[in-house]
């Protein structure tokens, strides 16, 4: 499975050597091809070495998309290092916390972020993009790195309590770029257009590491513009690119994309959360088949895979097990239940994080024989394909039945009289829980809640239908895109203390 050596980085030196001069990376109007960023991931290491660092140790970047986030992932790998990247949208406080947890030798930034890396580094040495970028070592290091060493650790988001490190081996993000290139048929000639983070393995792993892995192109973006984006799918022509819902509506409500050649797209992928059909249909409608990716920062992600052959005829699945991959749908006693019966959905697979960075608590809980715990409730139709219901912890349970947001939520996202919204449960003296609607309204609507609550007549059983609606301005979001539903329970629990 390793060419030339043992760690990532000897995938990018193969493909130096059978074609040095392909583009590997477009950034902000420089190019990278494949022998340059060769010697580029040579020298990064060399420089990481000079700073002492060693097997095992953590190097930290913050910034906005960058090649050097890439560069230093694959310079990790030679040393047998471990790569850290800080989600850039956190505070202070919380990078602080994340430092003091992992504790890595360097902290490595983006001038725009230096100020606030050393207001959070503690006792870290905190140093430039440039000073990294403009060293040219000669290549001393020795090449150490190993299939089973850890070379990413993944922060999730911290919805609930403090985030948790996941440990992803080198192996892992090998299995997952095998995972990564079936779901796309990807080849050396095909382009991927990034713009999502590449501090989440979505942005990171689901496109981009195994388009280079794999000898492709990459244009990177540096954050999300739907106006650029279309412009650069003109310019540049990619083949693939990969989506979340927000992203999705961005690009198909800008004016310009009824007008924009998108020809030379194979197809698009989405991930971070169930993905509505209302945000794939204008797509589908210009010719444009959407697919689909599941999985989780732990399972490095690419665990369940709808290809763009598939997508058209099984809207509201997330597809089958990818190549590498074997899916579980369980009860609560770790039971497998019965085709079509909705349970939590198990991965087990090479892909799978090795653990939770100092947490044996929460990786013995999270993972049984190898199998991991997504937290997320799904069923299987009889053909073998899976849909996701809801988070587990997501799951309304209204007079002893349980209610499922999304299948709400899809309701939802139907309607012109919202421009976004989310359903969550709340506490309710006669029926222990019920759903709610938490909306944001559409332009030129008004808010109207007895409108929004008619929705659902005749689209689902009376039972699951929202007792109330409640208006803001904003739904919270992580920078996936994901719906942070404590936040939203906050929310109400605050509307609730005020009326």
């Amino acid at each position: 499975m390793w060419s030339n050596g043992s760690d990532l980085a000897s995938w990018v030196d193969n493909w130096a050597d059978h074609q040095p001069e392909a583009l590997a990376i477009e950034f902000e109007g420089r190019t990278t091809d494949y022998a340059q960023l060769s010697k580029r991931i040579a020298s990064i290491a060399s420089w990481l070495h000079l700073h002492k660092v060693e097997t095992g140790d953590r190097v930290a970047w913050l910034g906005p998309n960058h090649p050097l986030a890439i560069e230093l992932l694959l310079a990790c790998s030679r040393l047998g290092a471990i790569f850290l990247p800080l989600n850039s949208r956190l505070l202070v406080a919380e990078h602080r916390w994340i430092l003091q947890d992992a504790e890595p030798k360097l902290l490595i930034t983006h001038e725009k972020f230096h100020e606030h890396a050393t207001e959070a580094a503690g006792g870290v040495s905190v140093r430039s993009l440039n000073e990294v970028s403009q060293s040219e070592h000669i290549d001393l290091t020795p090449r150490v790195g190993r299939p089973d060493d850890p070379v990413l650790l993944a922060y999730t988001s911290g919805t609930t309590g403090t985030p948790k490190g996941a440990l992803l081996s080198q192996s892992a993000l090998t299995a997952n770029a095998v995972n990564g290139a079936h779901a796309h048929d990807l080849t050396s000639s095909d382009r991927f257009l990034t713009f999502l983070p590449l501090f989440h393995v979505g942005g990171l792993n689901i496109q981009t590491l195994p388009a280079l892995l794999g000898g492709a192109s990459v244009l990177l973006h540096s954050s999300f513009d739907p106006a650029q984006w279309l412009e650069d799918v003109e310019r540049w022509q990619p083949t693939w690119s990969l989506f979340v819902p927000a992203t999705l509506n961005a690009v198909s409500n800008h004016p310009a994309f009824a007008e924009a050649d998108l020809s030379s797209l194979k197809g698009l992928m989405a991930g971070s959360s169930t993905i509505p059909e209302a945000a794939t249909r204008p797509f589908f409608e210009r010719g444009i088949s959407v697919g689909q990716v599941y999985g989780a920062t732990e399972t490095s992600p690419t665990a369940v895979v709808l290809r763009i052959d598939q997508a058209a005829e099984r809207h509201g699945s997330c597809g089958k097990a990818a190549t590498l991959c074997d899916v579980r749908i369980v009860n609560d006693a770790g039971i497998d239940v019965t085709t079509g019966e909705s349970g939590e959905l198990w991965v087990r697979g090479p892909n799978v994080l090795i653990s939770y960075w100092r947490n044996p608590e929460a990786t013995s809980e999270s993972i049984t024989d190898g199998w991991f715990h997504t937290g997320d409730i799904g069923h299987m139709d009889p053909e073998g394909w899976i849909y996701i219901d809801d988070r587990k912890k997501d799951v309304v349970i209204s007079g002893g039945e349980n209610i499922y947001p999304a299948e709400l939520e899809n309701v939802l996202a139907e309607s012109d009289l919202l421009l976004e919204a989310t359903v969550v449960g709340a506490s309710d003296t006669r029926w222990g829980e019920i759903p709610v609607v938490v909306a944001v309204a559409a332009e030129g609507f008004k808010q109207d809640s007895e409108a929004v609550l008619k929705l659902f007549d005749g689209q689902i059983a009376r039972f699951k239908h929202p007792k109330r609606v409640i208006w803001t301005d904003q739904l919270p979001r992580n920078v996936m895109g994901k719906v942070l539903k404590h936040e939203v329970r906050i929310l109400i629990a605050k509307n609730e203390t005020a009326t």
